[in-house]
């Protein structure tokens, strides 16, 4: 009897703890387990170690990946900006050198020449080798222009009309020109090409800075009539605006007003 109820009890037991032990594997978050072996504790601070290690990477991967996306937003500003600086400078830059036409800088070199009985040949060069920038004729004698200059000094205007149509001609390219030689009117000024004739006079001058003279005649003309005279200087040029500028000769040895100016006028 007492077997049989030691059996019963025992089988009591391990059925319910067989009953617990289900109820906590099929409803583990509903009720807390009773009994726990110290081999189930391990393995489940292993597993969540083990969950924590593989979490980590995740966790910390998007933080560097964000981080190059955010570098190339100053660079294109930096870009942006020195482009539009640059074409500012450039800008500007071909402001300035629009006021200078054709290359010519603040000091020129002018030559005055033409036969005894011809007209005067007026051309400024920004150095002696090079092109004439502006060569004209005017229909002053250079006979009456020698008087002019030895009686005292000399102003000479060139005054052009000015036109809708020519904003964008330069004031130096102007083809006709009303001529005023201290106040008197004196014919009109046309602008000429540089020629074979003009230039051999020009490279005939070259080495010379400053100075008057006379030059041989070429052809079969002989006598004073065939006979060239010049006049050879440097020129301070003044840019008043886009419709006036200023050719004063430069003379070392004069103290006062320059002995020649040239002034170029668009109204």
């Amino acid at each position: 009897m007492k077997t049989i109820m030691a059996r019963s009890n025992s089988q009591d037991f391990s059925s319910k703890r067989h009953f617990h032990w289900t109820r906590k594997v099929s409803n583990e978050d509903d009720e807390t387990p009773t009994f726990k072996s110290s081999s189930n504790t391990s393995e489940d601070d292993k597993k969540e170690n083990e969950k924590g290690v593989v979490q980590e990477p995740s966790v910390a991967a998007p933080a560097p990946a964000q981080a190059p996306a955010q570098t190339p937003t100053p660079k294109k500003k930096l870009q942006a900006v020195a482009v539009s600086r640059l074409r500012s400078v450039l800008t500007i830059f071909g402001r300035s050198r629009s006021q200078l036409p054709h290359g010519l800088g603040p000091r020129v070199v002018g030559t005055l020449f033409g036969n005894r009985r011809g007209h005067v040949h007026f051309a400024f060069q920004k150095d002696p080798t090079s092109q004439p920038a502006f060569l004209i004729e005017l229909a002053t004698p250079i006979s009456g222009l020698v008087r002019e200059m030895a009686s005292g000094l000399v102003r000479i205007a060139l005054e052009c009309d000015k036109e809708e149509e020519k904003k964008s001609v330069r004031l130096l390219e102007e083809p006709l020109w009303r001529t005023y030689c201290n106040g008197k009117k004196c014919g009109f000024a046309t602008k000429r090409e540089c020629g074979p004739k003009e230039w051999n006079v020009l490279k005939a001058v070259e080495p010379i800075s400053m100075g008057a003279g006379v030059l041989p005649g070429e052809g079969p003309e002989t006598g004073s009539d065939g006979e060239l005279m010049y006049m050879r200087a440097k020129f301070e040029r003044v840019i008043g605006s886009r419709d006036s500028e200023a050719f004063y000769m430069m003379n070392p040895d004069s103290n006062g007003a320059p002995e020649l100016s040239i002034y170029l006028l668009r109204v």
